[in-house]
C-alpha cells in the first residue's frame, strides 16, 4: 500500500520521534485519532488526495467517526486537514479546518515544518479532547501512531 521507507530522510529520526510523541500527547485525552501521511508528491488537488489515503487507511472506521487525517506533499507544497464527519461539524466545520491549515503555513513559510504539524496535531488534539473525551472504560487506540510516508 505505502512505502514505510519511502522518504524517510525528509524528516530526521529525532523530529520523526517528536511528530509522533505530539500524536501520542494529543490522543492522550480523546477517543479520537489523527494520522499524518507525508509524501514528496501531489498530482492534483491535495484534498483528493487526503481523502484517498484516509480511506486507505480506514480512518473511516473509527468506532465515533473522530478521524483526522493530517496530509503534506512537501515537494508540491500542498498541504490539508481531513476530519471524518464525526469531528469535522462539531469543530465549527471549514472556518475551524482553515484556521488549523493556516497555522501551520504560517511555520511552513519559515521553514518550521515540525513544529507546525506539531502544533496542529496538538490543537486538533485540544478540539477531539473537548468533543471526543477519553473514556477508560471504553476507549483504545484504534490506529498507529506512527507517521505514514508514501
Amino acid at each position: 500500500m505505502f512505502s514505510k521507507n519511502a522518504k524517510k530522510e525528509w524528516l530526521s529520526k529525532r523530529e520523526q520521534q517528536a511528530i509522533v510523541a505530539a500524536i501520542q500527547q494529543a490522543e492522550r485525552a480523546t477517543s479520537g485519532e489523527i494520522r499524518l501521511f507525508i509524501e514528496a508528491g501531489c498530482e492534483g488537488e491535495a484534498l483528493e488526495r487526503a481523502k484517498e489515503i484516509f480511506f486507505k487507511l480506514e480512518m473511516n472506521a473509527t468506532r465515533l467517526r473522530n478521524g483526522v487525517l493530517v496530509y503534506l506533499a512537501y515537494d508540491d507544497h500542498k498541504f490539508c486537514l481531513l476530519g471524518d464527519e464525526g469531528i469535522y461539524a462539531k469543530t465549527g466545520g471549514q472556518q475551524y479546518w482553515e484556521k488549523e491549515v493556516n497555522i501551520a503555513l504560517d511555520f511552513f513559510k519559515k521553514g518550521a515544518y515540525v513544529e507546525g504539524l506539531r502544533q496542529v496535531i496538538l490543537d486538533i488534539g485540544n478540539s477531539l479532547s473537548e468533543h471526543f473525551p477519553f473514556d477508560p472504560g471504553c476507549d483504545k487506540n484504534e490506529l498507529p501512531d506512527e507517521i505514514v510516508f508514501g
